[in-house]
């Protein structure tokens, strides 16, 4: 790993606005690169909108195919970035869940969500495969939202290669709190939620973990309401940047990863990817009752 300037973005990702949230995405994208972000990290289907209908269908776009992907690949080539994007991919007739990694040369790769929550499972077909993305100053793993929740996917991960792990949410809050008091008691709670449980999957993996989400009102349906929150862990699990606002609006964090404080956590006596017995492990791949 490199020293690596990135940038993360909690954004407003209306339902089906998908030009819209280009823009916004571009936006967001120029104000990054003009600040020294040579990696621009979104939520969480920020294209399309989070989409639990039946027309997440008719919204979905072919990967590397599609008009986004082409017009966020010029703008990537532009700018000089790697932009990490979610929306809702369509191959072979499904839709996929999927966050896809641009580069200045084009499209580095994509990792689709493998673990569905709720309502999700019956519009989204799951993931089967966890890629890591080599772009050249680190390696990328990608866990998108819930999939956060399950250690073995970003474990792998990181058996696998990764040292920065982008964790893409849009995490839904239920109805939209009104008053300012609950939008910051919504924000306090991600965060709190975050700070117990991505704090160890950076510490336990010894990897900076990248987490954004999707911030305010996406549709008429109550549950298409995020709450926005951006948090940044180095490899010891200690929170090194966050989003400032109490607020659940857009806001960008820019963030430098060191190379050293990851090689140290790597190199340090008895880590635990270093002393690990596979052997003993069957059971995590046994169904559950």
């Amino acid at each position: 790993m490199q020293d690596i300037t990135i940038a993360a973005v909690q954004m407003n990702a209306p339902l089906g606005e998908t030009e819209r949230n280009l823009d916004q995405i571009e936006r967001w994208a120029r104000q990054a690169a003009a600040s020294g972000a040579e990696l621009v990290c979104f939520p969480e289907l920020c294209i399309t909108g989070h989409w639990c209908a039946g027309e997440v269908w008719s919204a979905a776009e072919s990967v590397p195919e599609g008009p986004s992907c082409q017009r966020l690949n010029r703008l990537a080539r532009e700018l000089g970035v790697y932009l990490s994007v979610g929306l809702a991919e369509l191959e072979a007739g499904v839709a996929y869940n999927t966050q896809v990694i641009i580069g200045p040369t084009g499209i580095v790769g994509k990792q689709r969500k493998l673990h569905m929550s709720a309502d999700e499972y019956f519009h989204f077909r799951m993931g089967t495969q966890i890629p890591v993305f080599d772009i050249g100053k680190c390696k990328l793993g990608i866990g998108i939202c819930y999939d956060n929740l399950l250690p073995e996917v970003s474990r792998i991960a990181a058996i696998e290669g990764a040292e920065v792990y982008l964790m893409p949410h849009a995490a839904r809050i239920g109805q939209w709190p009104q008053a300012d008091r609950r939008q910051q008691q919504v924000v306090a709670d991600i965060k709190a939620q975050w700070s117990k449980v991505y704090a160890a999957r950076a510490y336990d993996n010894g990897m900076y973990v990248v987490a954004c989400n999707q911030a305010g009102q996406a549709g008429q349906e109550p549950l298409t309401n995020h709450g926005g929150g951006i948090m940044v862990f180095d490899p010891e699990g200690k929170l090194i940047a966050e989003s400032r606002t109490r607020a659940i609006e857009d806001e960008m964090v820019i963030c430098r990863l060191e190379a050293e404080a990851f090689a140290q956590r790597r190199e340090g006596r008895c880590f635990n990817l270093q002393t690990r017995r596979p052997e003993l492990y069957g059971p995590l791949a046994a169904p559950t009752c």
